[in-house]
């Protein structure tokens, strides 16, 4: 199935624009309190109604922010936009709330666990996370990650198809077969990822009631690993096929295993359709990758690098034949080498460091036959330099700021930096130094608001700046945005934005 992919790609020279497959992130972070507690302030006000909001959510505390930037085919525009949405995030900020850089949350209390818990404000999803807290505890729903989604270029698709319409009926059936493959070679080398970008190598007080064993000493991801954000390990769903994937997926829902497709928390995720059954007859529209944690060496939570690696990473998984034969046996040795990697000592090399050379050396080979770019060569030799030397891993990088075990020191200082950097900084929206300080001032309140923006240029190169609430799109110019207050204007544009909600008091926020 699916054979000869990469020669039919240099065929039909498609490198460059899958050089260009869309990538958007959902970067998920803790606020906290200048003690480096989980913040017991309400979801910032002036971030409007979550009901709608495209850039800026919560998940399952309300201390969890989660913030989204539109798919991209350009890495500098989807960190470009990223960087945006961190700087408006920063700024909204209340009180003295910053951002906890890493995935193990801060050290929690009793008293803090229980503020969790009785904390809520979003009813209608409170049903499900109840369920969440009773099935695993409320430190499991406290971690936080990266969520990278991933899409080919439909023009993409079709081409190679052409070349496949004897082996598949129809494109979607194609189109499902390359994506899952990707999916099933995602999870076969789920280990190499979890070695490069690892970043959880200890949990606070507060996280387990009683330490496990093998977390004694610091580990390179507690949250890849099964002590992590994982399903329970009776309640696995496998790749093994498309169609056993999405029927084990639907029997869980079906017998209450699971609540909904939402608590299905393995390392990648199908996503473009509602439910389980649809895929066969719509298609997979995108991947959703959850392997990475959040990494404190970079204020926007993923490297460049990271993205940059995982572009060609991805088409590398695309043109990678799995044994039909030995499918359940290639996965599920896999998710053992994960497993095993997840809880390796940080400072020493992996115990499948040769099984990384190979990979390194046929996307050494693919790369040369498809011509990467500089940056792709740059990502290759970079993390293959990571691979043959563990100590420039994340996980241990992070090993040398402990102090008495802990994270906590190293973390608020951290939160306190980054902090500093977005609020002195001189302009408003740094990565729009271009634009006048009215022009910023506008985009930050529309992306506060929930407005979705986009700047674009027009025949002439001016700047054109589009903004789109509830299917209305509004086209502006620089000069439409000089003199005006800008939740006036954008609520001239917009007459069915929401009003903010009522401001929430949660009392003593000490």
């Amino acid at each position: 199935m699916l054979d000869n992919l990469l020669a039919v790609i240099q065929e039909e020279n498609l490198s460059e624009q899958l050089y260009h497959s869309l990538v958007g992130l959902e970067v998920e972070e803790q606020r906290i309190d200048q003690h480096g507690q989980l913040s017991r302030r309400p979801h910032p006000h002036n971030f409007g109604s979550r009901t709608f909001h495209p850039y800026f959510q919560t998940d399952f505390t309300e201390s969890q922010l989660e913030v989204i930037t539109d798919p991209n085919p350009n890495i500098g525009g989807t960190l470009d936009q990223l960087d945006t949405l961190q700087t408006v995030a920063y700024r909204t900020l209340e009180g003295d709330d910053r951002i906890w850089p890493l995935s193990m949350p801060p050290v929690m209390t009793d008293t803090d666990l229980q503020f969790v818990a009785d904390h809520f404000d979003r009813p209608a999803v409170k049903p499900y996370r109840e369920y969440l807290v009773k099935k695993y505890g409320l430190q499991h729903g406290c971690m936080t990650g990266v969520h990278v989604n991933y899409s080919i270029p439909d023009p993409v698709i079709h081409r190679l198809f052409s070349h496949y319409t004897a082996e598949f009926e129809t494109i979607v059936a194609f189109k499902n077969a390359l994506y899952f493959r990707i999916a099933q070679n995602f999870v076969r080398y789920q280990w190499l990822l979890t070695y490069l970008f690892g970043a959880s190598p200890i949990a606070e007080k507060g996280f387990f009631e009683t330490m496990p064993s093998e977390l004694a000493e610091p580990v390179r991801s507690i949250r890849n690993s099964r002590f992590g954000f994982v399903n329970r390990p009776e309640e696995q769903v496998t790749y093994a096929s498309l169609e056993s994937h999405l029927k084990q997926l639907q029997r869980m829902i079906d017998e209450g295993t699971y609540f909904s497709a939402h608590e299905f928390y393995g390392p990648v995720r199908l996503k473009g359709q509602a439910n389980a059954k649809d895929f066969l007859t719509g298609g997979i529209q995108y991947l959703e990758l959850r392997d990475f944690d959040n990494t404190p060496l970079t204020p926007n939570g993923i490297s460049r690098h990271a993205l940059y690696f995982l572009k060609m990473f991805m088409i590398y998984l695309m043109t990678q034949p799995l044994p039909a034969d030995r499918a359940l046996e290639v996965l599920a040795t896999g998710r053992q080498r994960n497993q095993a990697v997840a809880l390796e000592n940080p400072l020493a090399a992996t115990q499948f460091q040769a099984n990384g050379q190979r990979i390194f050396r046929e996307m050494r080979a693919m790369a040369d036959q498809l011509n990467a770019h500089n940056e792709q060569w740059g990502a290759i030799d970079d993390l293959e330099e990571v691979l043959m030397h563990p100590e420039l891993t994340p996980a241990a990088k992070l090993v040398a700021h402990l102090e008495h075990g802990s994270l906590m020191k190293f973390g608020q200082r951290v939160a306190r930096q980054w902090y500093h950097d977005r609020i002195a900084a001189p302009q408003l929206l740094p990565k729009m130094p271009r634009l006048r300080e009215d022009t910023q001032r506008l985009i930050m309140t529309a992306l506060q608001l929930g407005i979705k923006f986009y700047q674009v240029r027009d025949e002439d190169g001016e700047d054109m700046f589009m903004f789109t609430f509830d299917g209305i799109t509004q086209v502006l110019q620089e000069r439409d945005t000089q003199g005006k207050v800008p939740e006036e204007l954008l609520r001239r544009l917009f007459p069915d934005l929401p009003d903010l909600p009522a401001p929430l008091d949660y009392g003593d926020v000490k």
